[in-house]
């Protein structure tokens, strides 16, 4: 058995033209993660083998306790899966959908499904044929929410949506995380969408987990220091620094774990620190991937 909702430990996954590298990824109970990465970095091809839809060619997999993928049957009773491309039956009623998974999950809460109908602005009554993208989505997080699972795993769950929408669905998501043990795995590309309401933020580029920590201590850590560069003056190397962009006497210091002496080391060297600016996740995300680059190239 193990303590996390999530543990993938070395997975490894080769296609043609993409390779999974060596993930760990680790998801404690009762929290959020947010699963950033741009297209095609390898956020969907983890939650496909953490769900058991693909297997890993090497490393080990375990969900609620559960081996993936052998363990994947027992495992996804108690996981609630959500993705973009998810198909509703066109020709039958949201109702008919509602039945169904009550008819599947003994945990299926009759009461909260109705309440969410109310608070999504859907009709039970209306075939999925006539309803909007923003309206499906909502359907298939209904379907997912009402059965009240322990684990809820997110597969850019938000991509299309119109601002009232996606405002509606991460309060309903903020608002399942106020129940003891309930964990969720958000995958997305939209850093304000994460930001807004995970707990841990994991960054994946190119098939690598170049980051994992708090969204806080994100937050707090990294720093953009603009500088003024006299002539003849030469910046200093610093800890916690990982790169630096001037254009003539101007000069953007990005630090990845700032201190507070780190304006004056710059002041001493001959440089006049301008500001001191906090970043947002979005600019932390992006400096992260560039900075993981130019390492893999070195």
């Amino acid at each position: 058995m193990t303590d996390f909702a999530i543990e993938l430990n070395g997975v490894c996954k080769s296609y043609p033209f993409f390779d999974l590298h060596n993930i760990d990824l680790r998801l404690q109970p009762g929290t959020i993660m947010g699963l950033i990465g741009p297209n095609g970095a390898g956020k969907s091809t983890t939650i496909r083998i953490l769900m058991g839809l693909v297997h890993q060619d090497s490393g080990e997999v375990n969900v609620l306790g559960h081996s993936m993928p052998k363990g994947q049957i027992d495992a996804k009773w108690d996981i609630g899966f959500a993705s973009e491309d998810m198909r509703l039956y066109d020709s039958m009623t949201l109702g008919w959908h509602i039945h169904f998974m009550k008819s599947i999950y003994a945990s299926w809460d009759d009461a909260y499904s109705q309440l969410l109908l109310k608070r999504f602005g859907l009709n039970a009554e209306q075939k999925v044929k006539g309803l909007s993208h923003g309206q499906r989505v909502k359907a298939s997080l209904l379907l997912v929410l009402a059965r009240r699972p322990k684990l809820l795993v997110l597969d850019e769950p938000t991509t299309g949506l119109d601002p009232v929408a996606r405002h509606e669905i991460l309060r309903e998501l903020t608002a399942v995380m106020v129940e003891d043990g309930r964990s969720i795995l958000f995958s997305s590309h939209n850093t304000q969408d994460v930001e807004q309401i995970s707990d841990q933020i994991t960054f994946i580029d190119r098939g690598r987990i170049i980051d994992s920590m708090d969204k806080e201590i994100y937050l707090d850590r990294w720093r953009r220091l603009r500088l003024e560069v006299p002539d003849g003056v030469a910046l200093p190397t610093l800890p916690g620094v990982i790169g630096v962009q001037k254009a003539g006497r101007l000069a953007v210091a990005i630090a990845n774990a700032f201190e507070p002496h780190l304006p004056n080391a710059y002041e001493t060297s001959g440089a006049r620190v301008r500001a001191v600016e906090n970043m947002t996740l979005e600019e932390i995300f992006v400096a992260n991937v560039e900075h993981s680059r130019e390492e893999v190239k070195a």
